[in-house]
């Protein structure tokens, strides 16, 4: 019945966000990003109550975890977006419809990760090792990277891509394909369509392990999972305009990770209340983005 009704909650935001929101494209406003990511996490805190009900104060208090470390790890995706967008000139009113087809491809992508990685630490448990090991390592990558570089054409989805489909500088009215001469031509669109896609699979490597730490149970971690991704097509028009402004979130964010990684290689000997992973998860966010606002960044050495 659990699954019933999140496939529903699912269905009927997608066909409002895609037909009702966004029924014509357009540029987002700031203002109208921040009112469909209140409408989101609304949603997300909505079916947090019917857990509640469903499960028990355990199994919700496990939502709003994981729930909020995703939210939390999804920042380090718009950055990658705004690289992506960036790169290949996505004029803004296509934007959503790039981010709306990159997020159902992760819906599906997250399910294979999340019952995959479930299935491994039933059947191996020293798995768990490994995904502590994984998170810690990209605690310290993240911690010691500060700026992101863009290079699609070294990339080896740009090189399969242009293997496969003769490609097009074109956009065409936003189309993802065009047919010139009789012949079929991938747009920018698609490309950028393609690295959003390859872009969430990588983050999927750090962020599913992470909430594995958190829960066990598949309802738990693929509900909050997923309801968390969905907002994230609508926070990003808001927050690129602002995340720049936080320099110092990737330190939080390599916290989350490496806390998360610890909590999984000492699980065997001392379980972490999942409280206290909440209140982290928050603390660390808090903390670098107050710290952000009051120390300026540094200028650039030229």
């Amino acid at each position: 019945m659990g699954w019933i009704i999140f496939g529903f909650v699912v269905l009927f935001a997608l066909f409002l966000d895609l037909f009702v929101f966004h029924k014509n494209p357009h540029k987002i406003s700031i203002k109208e990003s921040l009112l469909l990511s209140s409408f989101w996490i609304g949603v997300g805190l909505a079916f947090s109550v019917y857990v509640y009900y469903y499960k028990g104060p355990q199994s919700f208090l496990e939502y709003i975890t994981g729930y909020s470390l995703e939210k939390a790890l999804s920042l380090d995706n718009i950055f990658v977006f705004i690289l992506i967008f960036s790169y290949f000139k996505v004029p803004e009113e296509y934007r959503h419809k790039v981010l709306f087809w990159g997020v159902l491809g992760a819906i599906v992508f997250r399910a294979i990760f999340i019952f995959a990685g479930i299935e491994l630490i039933k059947h191996f448990h020293w798995v768990i090792y490994v995904f502590g090991i994984i998170l810690i390592v990209s605690a310290v990558k993240l911690l010691i990277t500060e700026e992101k570089e863009f290079h699609p054409e070294d990339t080896i989805v740009y090189r399969f891509a242009k293997k496969i489909i003769p490609l097009s500088p074109k956009y065409s009215n936003g189309n993802f394909f065009i047919k010139e001469n009789r012949k079929l031509y991938a747009t920018p669109l698609f490309l950028a369509l393609l690295f959003v896609e390859s872009s969430d699979i990588m983050f999927a490597i750090d962020s599913v392990p992470a909430i594995l730490a958190i829960s066990n149970d598949p309802f738990i971690v693929y509900t909050s999972n997923i309801f968390a991704i969905l907002g994230l097509r609508s926070l990003y028009f808001a927050a690129s305009a602002i995340l720049s402004l936080f320099h110092f979130l990737h330190y939080g964010l390599s916290f989350i990770l490496g806390f998360i990684g610890i909590k999984m290689l000492i699980s065997d000997f001392y379980k972490i209340p999942v409280f206290v992973s909440l209140v982290l998860i928050f603390s660390a966010v808090f903390l670098s983005v107050v710290a952000s606002l009051l120390v300026k960044k540094k200028p650039s050495q030229p």
